[in-house]
């Protein structure tokens, strides 16, 4: 049939040349059929001219059953890698050399009661599951019996895909990020070379908090592989040398926000998400519309896992960014000397529980590794020199914590009540929930399993000794909520949104986003009294940042002799905050404050011992020390900012005339800052199939700090971190929507939609979110009519 699509787009545009009265509608839409085993009766497929499956299904079991086959034919390879990573099982396919992950991804896989898991869901998601999996296993059916072509990176690794399971699929935790066990770690390492300043500039905590070390607790004891196993279960992994490397996992942030219809031009809610992620191809979300007599849907998902995260159904709207709640602890216990398999536990010994299992090791004989686990959860290390083990409690090993598998409640979600149930019994990732009904109502809540810590705060690791338990979870009731705001909208960005009252008994969090971005966002939609779609499109888009606000009102106290130095300033004090990529300003604002003023200062002000575990510093923090002229600066603070920041300009200048010459007119910020996207098994093939998988470097502007958000990291000034998908969701007349995915739809370097959206994406250009039959008839590029098997 695809013969047939290119025939029609010639018949297409010959027609219309030649005579202007030939529309591509009135065309027949290419059709083709299939007859497919496991189906119970017949279905339709269409994908539309961007790449999104609209499925229409005659019962529920098949409308999951078609998403499961859906997700297979457009993203087989990235769902199959999902499925052996979280369960341990990559060295069944690509040998010994990851069995060290394999053991890692164990430790943290649901080991509870599966009928009390399966209980935290909504009715009938086993069902759903069992479905979706069951689609999945019939393309890896037709791709054994060559109805279906095995995808390119199988072809290149030499490996085969394997069949599902829905038990397997909820038991996967680590492929879920929660936190903070990494920071606790950090925090423990930079406070032992007697480093509080170094710790207030390596992250900001929201409030600020005492850093309390529990009772006998040494942190200059902390092993260096303490974490080792934690960091190779939720890491990605390499297949070869030339592959990416893993970028530090980045808090996950997002932006959100709906707007009452008392503030919109229509009169209807719009809801606007765009989660953030590490930028990968095939992008980490995926698209799809599932339509049954009693399932409608429509939105971005994972696509291993069946349903959507956030989207619609045709009665409300919803969407998610992260609450950064601290759902895990890092407990070291003291072990036996005479039986090191016993820990103390509250005056006496606890024996540690031992699970043997056996790893499957391609092309060689399987090997068998141990596990250890305490009443606490998982050992991560044993440290033999000190008589301790460490290991992580998270709230992973509670029922209903697969990652977004409560989401099934959100799709059914009519009405306030349905969507705080859904709150209810959400597990992770920790949310902030928003919704809005057609009918007019707007809200928001937090969602999660949040832990209630009674006697310490959770920023450092404590004794698992008894004296430091977890006391339950908090009740939805008691998570910071809204409905109906009299703002007439809400927004979030990541930011400490939770007030002094609902942490009366507990601390939630101190790890939170800065409030750039959201304070961006509440002036742009409060300033605006009737919002359009068109408006929130462009704020996703938008690259202002207020955090450099924050850095040029400290250049007030410089006025510098160099003549460079003098222009620089006025550039940036003339500049209008926004980082488009052919800004000058913009790139002397981030080469400074994010390459050379937080080392200058460091060098300054921490002790020598700590400056390998602070980088640059946090930007946040580095600007909260200065602005405040907090007292670890010295007996003359003003002086010493005045100082750091001429030194610092000075290397910042300095820095970019060697990369780009003398001619400040050429330090444009997307000639530095930009979007470069590389498929991961690129180095394993031939640069005519690696030309097609990887994704040509486009210039992007923003930054971390800007609603357009583009987080870089390491010696390069690429965005390796951002919007993953964008949503603009008008609430009621559905087929006025607005989505963009990054870089495509398919995950077939050989697709059309494997990279056709990515140019839209960095321009801020959206598709139409088509709901209606209709709508989904007038973008359909082809149909696909599935028929059971005989």
């Amino acid at each position: 049939m695809q013969i047939n699509h290119y025939v029609t787009t010639f018949l297409v545009w010959f027609l219309t040349t030649i005579s202007g009265s030939v529309l591509a509608e009135d065309l027949p839409l290419p059709t083709e059929e299939q007859v497919l085993a496991g189906l119970d009766e017949p279905a339709e497929l269409f994908v539309d001219q961007w790449g999104v499956a609209h499925i229409y299904a005659q019962n529920e079991r098949d409308a999951y059953f078609m998403q499961g086959y859906n997700a297979a034919r457009d993203r087989l390879w990235q769902i199959d890698l999902w499925r052996k990573r979280g369960l341990g099982r990559l060295s069944a396919s690509f040998g010994p050399d990851y069995v060290k992950r394999d053991r890692a991804a164990r430790l943290f896989l649901y080991r509870g009661d599966l009928d009390a898991e399966w209980k935290r869901y909504a009715p009938g998601t086993r069902q759903r599951f069992d479905a979706f999996v069951a689609g999945i296993n019939a393309y890896i059916e037709n791709i054994q019996a060559n109805k279906e072509p095995l995808p390119i990176e199988f072809q290149l690794t030499g490996t085969q895909p394997e069949y599902w399971r829905a038990n397997e699929v909820v038991r996967i935790r680590s492929n879920t990020l929660i936190s903070n066990a990494s920071n606790e770690i950090k925090r423990a390492r930079t406070l032992c070379e007697d480093g509080e300043v170094a710790e207030r500039l390596r992250r900001r905590l929201y409030p600020d908090r005492a850093y309390i070390l529990p009772d006998g607790f040494n942190p200059c004891t902390i092993p260096q592989g303490v974490l080792e196993d934690y960091q190779l279960a939720t890491s990605y992994p390499k297949f070869s040398h030339t592959a990416m490397d893993e970028p530090e996992v980045a808090p996950d942030g997002s932006n959100q926000w709906v707007i009452a219809p008392s503030r919109t031009k229509t009169g209807r809610p719009i809801l606007a998400n765009d989660p953030h992620r590490a930028f990968s191809v095939p992008s980490l979300r995926y698209l799809v519309h599932v339509n049954a007599p009693d399932v409608s849907f429509i939105g971005a998902g994972e696509p291993a896992l069946p349903g959507i995260s956030l989207g619609h159904n045709g009665k409300s709207a919803f969407g998610l960014t992260i609450f950064n709640a601290d759902q895990e602890d890092i407990y070291y216990y003291k072990l036996d000397p005479d039986n090191p398999t016993r820990y103390r536990y509250k005056g006496g010994w606890d024996d540690l529980r031992i699970v043997r299992e056996e790893i499957p090791v391609k092309n060689s004989a399987p090997v068998v590794v141990e596990l250890a686990f305490t009443r606490h959860g998982p050992v991560l290390y044993f440290d033999k020199q000190n008589n301790r083990a460490y290991a992580l409690r998270s709230v992973w090993f509670e029922p209903g914590a697969a990652g977004y598998a409560a989401a099934s409640w959100l799709t059914a979600a009519d009405h306030w009540q349905d969507f705080i149930v859904a709150a209810k019994h959400w597990g992770t990732p920790p949310l902030n929930l928003i919704w809005a009904n057609k009918e007019g109502e707007i809200g928001w809540t937090a969602a999660g399993l949040i832990p209630l810590r009674k006697n310490w705060n959770g920023l450092l690791p404590v004794p698992g000794d008894g004296r430091y338990e977890w006391q339950g979870f908090r009740k939805q009731t008691n998570l910071p909520h809204a409905r109906n705001p009299a703002s007439g909208w809400f927004a979030n960005a990541n930011e400490r949104n939770v007030s002094e009252d609902f942490e009366v008994d507990s601390a939630i969090a101190s790890e939170w986003f800065d409030r750039s971005r959201v304070d961006r966002i509440n002036s742009v939609i409060s300033n605006n009294p009737k919002s359009s779609i068109e408006d929130s499109m462009h704020l996703q888009v938008d690259t202002h940042s207020l955090m450099a606000r924050r850095l040029i009102a400290l250049t007030n106290r410089l006025e510098p002799d160099d003549t460079r130095e003098r222009e620089a300033l006025r550039l940036l004090r003339d500049w209008d905050l926004n980082l488009t990529v052919n800004s000058v300003s913009a790139t002397i604002y981030e080469v400074w404050l994010n390459r050379h003023l937080g080392p200058t200062l460091i060098k300054r002000v921490v002790p020598e011992g700590t400056h390998k575990y602070l980088g640059a510093g946090s930007p946040d923090a580095v600007l909260h020390m200065l602005e405040k002229e907090d007292p670890l600066l010295g007996s003359a603070p003003q002086e010493l900012i005045a100082e750091v920041l001429h030194e610092s300009l000075t290397k910042t200048l300095r820095d970019l005339r060697a990369r780009f010459g003398d001619d400040m007119s050429e330090w444009q910020w997307g000639r530095l800052h930009g979007v470069n996207l590389k498929h991961r098994l690129s180095g394993l093939a031939d640069p005519s199939l690696a030309k097609r998988m990887n994704i040509d470097r486009i210039p992007f502007g923003g930054s971390a700090s800007t609603p357009a958000m583009a987080l870089y990291r390491g010696d390069s000034f690429d965005a390796v971190h951002g919007p993953s998908v964008r949503l603009v969701i008008d609430v009621g007349d559905w087929d006025k929507s607005k989505f963009i995915n990054m870089p495509g739809q398919s995950g077939d370097p050989n697709n059309a939609h494997y990279a056709d959206l990515f140019h839209l994406w960095a321009n801020g250009e959206y598709g139409q979110l088509a709901f209606s039959r209709e709508a989904v008839e007038n973008v359909a590029e082809k149909k696909i009519i599935y028929r059971p098997e005989q």
